[in-house]
């Protein structure tokens, strides 16, 4: 089990593509399963920020808080 402080969306899309490859998906049937577009998908992945992700991490970081994501885990 691994985890990392997700500082930025550059980090979260590395671990994004990290996730949805041990999980033995494609992009394509990530973003079925999600109910999302293959473009979405990518753009997450490529660390490109989403409104939601830009929110989220200036919240975060305007709160002194930390953004930790835990790779391995059983509770999906």
């Amino acid at each position: 089990m691994r985890s990392a402080v997700i500082r930025d969306a550059g980090i979260l899309g590395d671990l994004l593509v990290e996730l949805r490859t041990e999980a033995g998906l494609s992009q394509r049937e990530l973003a079925e399963r999600l109910g999302v577009s293959q473009r979405y998908v990518v753009e997450l992945e490529q660390g490109k920020q989403t409104k939601s992700i830009e929110r989220l991490l200036a919240f975060v970081k305007t709160t002194g808080g930390a953004l930790y994501l835990e790779l391995g885990g059983d509770d999906a």
